[in-house]
């Protein structure tokens, strides 16, 4: 008789054992989860153009409420906040899918959309360095997704649930502050600070329970990702009036895609294959350091506004 070994042996599956999600790393996920991401990003990237049409629309007169009443009646701009919440929708699968780390960084290809689209309708000239960053993006992605291991499958727990609020109340905190400053340091800080709370959305996508209604009413997942939206946009917001537009988006690019990193490989279980890791962060900081040159284009004001006018003769 032939002993069969106490860990081979068939068990009958248990609750536990169906409830507790296998994770894979097969290829039809990856290419499912890329694919929504770029999707996702082509969406936001055309998001910003339209925002950007109806922001040139109205007068500047900063972040009032007079502004966000003009900017709501803008067809461009209601069109580009539909864009954004179907692009978040694709977002939502690409981050259940795949690693943050390539969810994220498939997302920044939103800054190369927007660009070609300057391109063509607000007649930007791109340089060469900025055509190399492009390319370099689509290098990037290509080393991510071969170095992509399985997908974490970890959901809400309440440490994690208390980390996130944690941390949407240091964002309003900083936030606070740096509102009583002026210029390209108090922008990049709140930059920061908008992309820690768009960070957080990401997490608490991959947090979230089944999609069931009841569910997800009684997560707190589902409301620290509507509060981290929400506070996100509007200290954004807040960066572009202070100060220069790529101070403000370089530090909300690089935060929204470098936090979800860390955080799904050190807490979420996301994985990098075995061997691979090298190749993971070559393609993570091309990404990120073409997303870096790309960033002018994200901003919704024009150029112009991020220097002073020079004050015409006679003026008092």
């Amino acid at each position: 008789m032939v002993r069969v070994p106490l860990d081979r042996r068939i068990r009958p599956a248990t609750r536990g054992d169906r409830a507790r999600p296998i994770p894979t790393c097969d290829n039809a996920g990856v290419l499912l989860g890329l694919g929504s991401a770029l999707i996702a990003a082509v969406m936001y990237g055309v998001a910003a153009i339209l925002q950007a049409f109806a922001a040139r629309e109205i007068p500047d007169r900063g972040l009032t409420a007079r502004t966000a009443a003009d900017l709501l009646r803008r067809p461009l701009l209601l069109g580009a906040i539909v864009l954004m919440l179907c692009g978040y929708g694709f977002h939502l699968l690409a981050v259940r899918e795949v690693p943050l780390f390539l969810a994220q960084t498939g997302i920044a290809m939103s800054l190369v959309v927007t660009a070609l689209l300057a391109v063509r309708y607000f007649g930007d000239a791109l340089s060469r360095l900025e055509w190399g960053a492009i390319a370099a993006v689509v290098v990037g992605l290509i080393l991510l997704s071969s170095a992509a291991g399985d997908t974490g499958t970890e959901r809400a727990t309440p440490a994690l649930t208390i980390t996130l609020f944690a941390v949407l109340a240091a964002i309003v905190v900083v936030a606070f502050f740096a509102t009583r400053f002026d210029g390209s340091v108090a922008a990049a800080v709140l930059g920061l600070a908008g992309g820690m709370g768009y960070a957080v959305v990401a997490i608490a996508s991959r947090l979230l329970p089944d999609f069931v209604i009841g569910d997800l009413v009684t997560s707190a997942a589902t409301y620290a990702l509507v509060l981290s939206g929400v506070l996100a946009f509007f200290i954004y917001s807040l960066a572009l009036q202070r100060g220069s537009v790529t101070a403000a988006t370089t530090a909300l690019i690089s935060t929204q895609t470098v936090a979800p990193t860390i955080a799904g490989v050190a807490f979420l279980g996301d994985e990098v294959r075995s061997g691979f890791w090298p190749v993971a962060i070559l393609g993570f900081l091309l990404t990120a350091a073409a997303a870096a040159v790309l960033v002018r284009f994200e901003g919704v004001q024009d150029p112009a506004r991020d220097v002073e006018e020079p004050v015409s003769e006679g003026t008092p």
